[in-house]
């Protein structure tokens, strides 16, 4: 089942204007609507459309008192960001891909994938870069998930994800035991149909992820002003703390320990980053950590010992990672 071609006679029915080619929708009249359409998912309806063709092309005996059950096994969701004009996009889609190639870390595709990095965790975990005759791709995977970004005719930015096998994914439902009873746990999806809502919740939460995370590269217009803020000291209570120098080692190490993915979603402590900084100390953990709030890198969760990283703080750890890695690096080995 294609969902495009599904949006496009649901589009049609309401009477809505739009220009498609392929499967990418390249102008549509009323966004706001066909979101909304596109967000509809039925699976009732679903089930009968696809009892209607089993009837029809592969009936059972009505003798047999059997029906089919119908099932899902792989799976893509994308989200498309239109341009008005292939000249808006190109300017940044080839500094967004090259950017994304050497930023994301394994810990922020599992991120991007709702997915955690375990002691034991044995799926494979990579990018993959692929300049195709229709253009460029960029592809993260994490076992039989992955999150790929690539334009559509020069004017449609894709973030799609795409799933082999749907239980992979966990969620809290009800289990049946054999003893008969159920519980509500933590269980792999079920491969039905009547799982797709949650499924596609899941995915599209992947693709925001993405989004928001290439969002902050490369923002010339604010960018400076922003640096200036983080780069420079700041008071506060009659005290000064100094601000972040990306040319630091020991500032581009707090940035990049606090860039790992779980943290970005689950909150930080203290004790976690000292993990990765074994060097230093419990009280200047507790400096560092209010160097950043200070500068407004990072914010207290309410009621709580953890803290979350800010959208300023996101863009700023971007930002880190990309001057050590496409700038400080490639000086240092030539």
């Amino acid at each position: 089942m294609n969902g495009h071609n599904l949006l496009a006679y649901k589009l049609d029915k309401k009477q809505l204007s739009y220009r498609m080619q392929d499967n990418a929708f390249l102008e549509i009249s009323d966004i706001e609507t066909a979101q909304k359409l596109s967000d509809r998912i039925n699976p009732q309806g679903l089930h009968k459309v696809l009892d209607v063709f089993a009837r029809r092309y592969s009936p059972v005996p009505e003798s047999l008192g059997l029906g089919y059950t119908w099932t899902v096994q792989q799976i893509e969701c994308a989200t498309d960001i239109m341009f008005r004009k292939p000249e808006y996009l190109a300017p940044i889609y080839d500094e967004i891909i090259h950017t994304a190639i050497y930023t994301v870390k394994p810990d922020n595709i599992a991120t991007f994938l709702g997915q955690r990095i375990t002691y034991n965790c044995t799926k494979e975990i990579g990018t993959n870069y692929n300049q195709r005759i229709l253009g460029t791709r960029i592809k993260h995977h994490m076992g039989d998930v992955s999150i790929k970004m690539y334009d559509k005719f020069g004017c449609v930015l894709r973030i799609e994800s795409t799933c082999n096998d749907i239980s992979t994914f966990r969620v809290e439902r009800e289990v049946q035991h054999r003893d008969g009873t159920s519980d509500i746990r933590k269980a792999p999806l079920k491969k039905s149909i009547y799982s797709l809502y949650q499924l596609f919740t899941i995915l599209k939460s992947a693709n925001y992820r993405y989004l928001e995370f290439i969002s902050s590269f490369d923002d010339h217009s604010s960018g400076r002003k922003k640096l200036d803020e983080v780069s420079h000291s700041r008071r506060e209570k009659e005290r000064t703390y100094r601000g972040f120098n990306f040319f630091d080692s020991r500032d581009l190490s707090v940035l990049e320990a606090i860039s790992k993915g779980e943290y970005m979603t689950f909150g930080i402590q203290g004790k976690q980053i000292r993990q990765h900084l074994p060097k230093i100390t419990p009280s200047a953990m507790t400096r560092i950590f209010k160097r950043l709030k200070v500068h407004g890198l990072i914010e207290k969760i309410p009621g709580s010992y953890k803290y979350l990283i800010t959208a300023l703080g996101k863009e700023i750890i971007a930002a880190g990672l990309s001057i050590k890695n496409l700038i400080l690096v490639p000086a240092l080995t030539s």
